[in-house]
């Protein structure tokens, strides 16, 4: 029972570090920070996602009221020139409004502020990307989050019970693999098509980091289960076990690597492009339009 306990509390320890390292290392995670001009500290936490409609708020605060500022962006990856939005003030906040963009679109930004003759770039040297989203409801995001914590939970549990010589881990994996399936393979892809209007955009129609390594994962936890699907076979062969072994530490591996890394992302260029084609074309089918009308007129 001792033993049972300490694996348990060894499995979520090890669990929620890898979740917090997951978020807090994610191209999602806040630039936070604190600066000062012109004397007056100015802090920030300046956000790297936005989800639903409406445009993404960008909120500085300082107890100075005499600063003035402009939220630049543009789109990113492209050759677009910066434009600047005006910094309005409410209380001690400085608050820009980034243009709403569909699914998957990504704005680059920085901020300018200047007080009294001294100019602040904030962040100083680098840009912030920030990636849009749909609304995804909590009726699918709070089960699809719930089930890939378990799986991550119970799989760490499988493993250690899997480095017992006399252990028992065909339950766990049996669990581990479900909830992997429920969390990752069905709920995930609905998350997905909420978020970003595709269910899949993982091997093979993409390279959506998220979706490949939750398929890595699956197809590492069948192959455990094939080694230790036959119970006799299992006991008779110890080397069986360190499949299970090593689906654990590929579904750790997983989880350690940031959440929304190459993600979906809106080709902008692709997408100029194909709108400029649309735009000739419609423009020779109204000119073809007119010339016939013309020559048709007595």
């Amino acid at each position: 029972m001792f033993r049972n306990i300490l694996f348990w509390l060894l499995a979520l320890a090890i669990t929620l570090t890898s979740a917090v390292y997951q978020r807090a290392t994610g191209p999602t995670y806040p630039v936070d920070g604190e600066n000062e001009l012109a004397g007056y500290p100015v802090s920030y936490s300046l956000t790297r996602s936005h989800g639903g409609d409406g445009d993404q708020p960008i909120r500085l605060h300082t107890p100075q009221g005499g600063i003035n500022g402009a939220l630049m962006y543009k789109r990113f990856k492209t050759d677009d020139a910066w434009t600047p939005i005006p910094l309005r003030l409410v209380g001690d906040t400085l608050v820009g409004m980034l243009p709403h963009q569909p699914p998957a679109g990504k704005l680059e930004y920085m901020i300018e502020l200047e007080s009294d003759g001294e100019i602040l770039r904030i962040p100083e040297k680098e840009t912030v990307v920030t990636r849009f989203k749909g609304a995804v409801p909590l009726g699918a995001l709070i089960p699809h989050v719930i089930a890939m914590f378990l799986a991550m939970l119970i799989s760490t549990r499988t493993g250690l019970e899997a480095l017992r010589k006399k252990g028992h881990p065909r339950g766990y994996a049996l669990w581990t693999t479900g909830l992997l399936i429920i969390g990752g393979l069905i709920l995930g892809p609905i998350v997905q098509k909420y978020a970003f209007g595709a269910y899949w955009t993982g091997f093979p129609f993409g390279t959506d980091l998220t979706d490949n390594k939750t398929l890595i994962a699956f197809i590492a936890w069948v192959i455990a289960i094939a080694a230790l699907w036959n119970r006799e076979a299992y006991e008779r062969h110890p080397v069986r076990r360190w499949f299970v072994v090593a689906a654990a530490l590929v579904m750790l591996a997983v989880y350690l690597i940031p959440h929304s890394m190459m993600g979906s992302e809106i080709d902008y260029k692709e997408m100029d492009r194909l709108k400029h084609e649309a735009d000739s074309i419609a423009v020779e089918s109204a000119a073809a339009g007119e010339a016939a009308t013309s020559g048709e007129a007595p």
